[in-house]
């Protein structure tokens, strides 16, 4: 995985209208931690931090008063509405050191014919990488599955130097037969039916 240089500051405002403040100039709070050390917290140029959060667990060179730092995002807060940066955590991490990280599951294939769905029982794979060689994602193939199948992380072939964080038989994803939508259509025309059988408001019974 490439790194991505940023340059950030020290932040030394807090506080509600500090942090909007710092967002109207078009920077995101944020916080460096790991390694036992003290908290740090910086500014970081929203623009250059938006593009880089696009690569999931992307490995960040941040330049922080002239001293460089590796990190890798672990938290990230969105405004729930218009989709902005409000902050982001930052774990500090050192080469060659392993971390525990949660990375996207692709999915390729066509399932067996029936209409049936794919359900994401989770939604990212928990695994234990080098910090400056963490996959982006994994593929699994649902190639021919009928409905009952599942697929269990033991199942996923995982890279080079990367293990699961999670039991091998935990369920990644599963097959399910699509709910069939003919119950509903026939007791929508039931109602329409009786509607219709009924006698209108003033008729005589």
């Amino acid at each position: 995985m490439a790194e991505v240089k940023i340059t950030a500051g020290v932040r030394s405002e807090f506080g509600k209208g500090a942090a909007r403040r710092i967002r109207r100039a078009g920077q995101v709070p944020g916080v460096i931690y790991g390694h036992g050390a003290e908290p740090v917290h910086v500014n970081l140029p929203g623009h250059e931090l938006m593009l880089a959060l696009k690569t999931p667990n992307v490995l960040i060179s941040l330049d922080v008063d002239g001293k460089s730092e590796l990190v890798i995002p672990k938290a990230v807060q969105k405004d729930p509405i218009k989709g902005f940066l409000e902050h982001v955590d930052l774990l500090q991490v050192k080469r060659g050191e392993k971390v525990s990280v949660e990375i996207p599951v692709h999915v390729e294939g066509e399932l067996a014919p029936g209409g049936n769905l794919i359900e994401h029982v989770l939604n990212a794979l928990p695994v234990e990488a080098e910090a400056t060689h963490i996959p982006e994602s994994v593929t699994v193939s649902v190639e021919g599955l009928e409905a009952g199948a599942s697929i269990l992380a033991k199942d996923i072939e995982l890279p080079k130097g990367t293990s699961l964080a999670v039991e091998d038989d935990a369920v990644v994803l599963q097959i399910v037969a699509a709910q069939a939508e003919a119950p509903a259509e026939e007791e929508a025309e039931a109602e329409e039916g009786a509607e219709a059988a009924a006698p209108a408001e003033g008729d005589e019974a």
